[in-house]
């Protein structure tokens, strides 16, 4: 009886470590001062998209079941609001598997940024991303320089300096990289 419970044991270790061993690589998050990852995905018409290159980027992966992302959306469009004129790239990316929740819950929000649907998930995942709604805001040389988990008020005088010292950064580099020493 020992002989068979051990043979069992045996068996289910060995099997246990063959699938082990092919099971493929974890991907890396994506980090503070790290490189933001290239994507495509489709906007609510089937338009597919990729992240905005050169620009100041907001890029919040978020959820309409998830109520904290509910909670910051009117925040978030307040933001873009603001920021628009002067650079900055709203980009939400929604986890939502039903297109249709993810368009009505947009009207009825009045989202005025880019909205991309990440059905599978695959573009979340690939940033390392399991809570909602988490963001990361990314400069123009697309390095990510902040990672925010959890829901922003994204009016509030912290984020908005941020957001502007992105902004100011930037437009220095850009206007001081046409110059000769």
């Amino acid at each position: 009886m020992l002989t068979r419970w051990l043979a069992v044991i045996g068996i289910i270790v060995v099997v246990g470590a063959g699938a082990w061993l092919y099971l493929p690589e974890a991907k890396q998050s994506v980090l503070e001062g790290g490189v933001a990852l290239p994507f495509t995905l489709p906007d609510l018409k089937g338009k597919t998209h990729g992240l905005p290159e050169g620009e100041v980027v907001l890029l919040n992966f978020w959820a309409t079941w998830c109520p904290p992302c509910r909670k910051e959306m009117p925040s978030m469009a307040a933001l873009h609001r603001k920021y628009a004129e002067k650079g900055l790239k709203v980009v939400a990316v929604s986890v939502d598997r039903d297109a249709n929740d993810l368009s009505a819950f947009v009207r009825e929000y009045k989202i005025p940024f880019q909205v991309l649907h990440d059905a599978d998930s695959s573009t979340s995942h690939d940033y390392g991303v399991f809570r909602y709604p988490e963001t990361f805001l990314i400069d123009r040389q697309g390095q990510v320089r902040y990672h925010l988990v959890g829901a922003v008020e994204w009016m509030s005088e912290s984020v908005t300096k941020r957001i502007e010292g992105l902004l100011n950064e930037s437009e220095a580099n850009k206007s001081g990289a046409g110059q000769k020493s």
